[in-house]
């Protein structure tokens, strides 16, 4: 190994539902982070690794920046601003196909306060624009402050994804890889796997939903006998009785859907066949309530 061997750590910031999460999973090469189209999905600073031979990219997702209005929202805003102070250099996510917003204004104040960290501006969702919406996109966005570089990327066609990922790397320090080869993420399995089933619930649900769901794994162990079988047992949280009825469905249908899916994408995951127990219950008001936001793993 040579000693021009960079490595070091990321992040993602923008303000929600921004493409964030597809974007570091799209440089990652595998699904490490949830994503979809309902705003605030990702809740945890979630990271993904990229190795290659002369570096090692540490991407830590971020959940999007706003102006909360419950505990939960003060509590991933504290998280997302204790992150920036915490990396190597920051890339701040603004979609080519949506007009800068306050949102965007918001995110760009605070960066200005943090002094040493340098800052990318990423234009996301360029395959979702006009090459004349990127062009003016990438105007808008470079009066938005003072950056390092300013980036058009698809994370969904992959145009630009080498180039982003050399820009961000020639940010970091010289180090030795900081993760064994072929690690993808530090998350533990069982925060990934609640993640996905949030993900597969998060689909096709009414809007004022996504906010109210939470999973907890309670249990994840091999069935008894059986090597080729793994048991998980996991709990959904939603706030109201109301709630409840809109995931369970019409004679359950829209509950079992959601375990299907799960399943799916969680054997993908742990390259094992699985048995998915998933219940439901009310917690009532848990994004307002401390006691419930830490039962639930959303710790101060």
């Amino acid at each position: 190994m040579t000693s021009e061997h960079r490595a070091g750590f990321a992040c993602f910031v923008g303000r929600p539902n921004v493409g964030k999460s597809t974007l570091m999973n799209a440089l990652v090469g595998q699904k490490v982070a949830i994503t979809s189209n309902k705003p605030q999905t990702t809740r945890r600073a979630i990271r993904g690794i990229v190795h290659r031979p002369d570096a090692q990219l540490v991407i830590v997702d971020t959940p999007g920046l706003h102006r909360p209005r419950t505990l939960l929202g003060e509590r991933l805003d504290s998280l997302v601003l204790s992150t920036l102070t915490e990396v190597d250099v920051i890339g701040f996510c603004v979609p080519a196909n949506e007009k800068v917003g306050k949102g965007d204004r918001f995110i760009a104040d605070k960066l200005t306060a943090v002094k040493k960290t340098p800052v990318v501006a990423v234009v996301t969702k360029c395959d979702l624009a006009s090459r004349e919406q990127i062009a003016e996109q990438l105007l808008a966005v470079s009066e938005l402050g003072e950056f390092a570089d300013v980036v058009p990327v698809s994370g969904v066609s992959g145009d630009q994804l080498d180039i982003l990922g050399d820009v961000l790397i020639k940010h970091l320090p010289e180090s030795p890889p900081l993760y064994p080869d072929g690690q993808l993420t530090d998350e533990p399995e069982q925060v990934l796997v609640g993640e996905l089933i949030r993900e597969a619930a998060l689909e096709g649900v009414r809007d004022e939903l996504p906010h109210s769901i939470a999973v907890v794994v309670d249990e994840m162990l091999p069935r008894e006998g059986r090597d080729d079988l793994l048991d998980i047992y996991a709990h959904m949280f939603v706030e109201r009785p109301s709630q409840k009825a809109i995931v369970i469905g019409r004679k359950g249908e829209r509950l079992r859907e959601v375990g299907t899916t799960a399943r799916k994408q969680i054997e993908a995951l742990l390259g094992t066949r699985v048995y998915l127990d998933l219940r439901i219950s009310v917690a009532k008001d848990w994004q307002r309530d401390p006691k419930q936001l830490r039962r639930l793993g959303f710790y101060d």
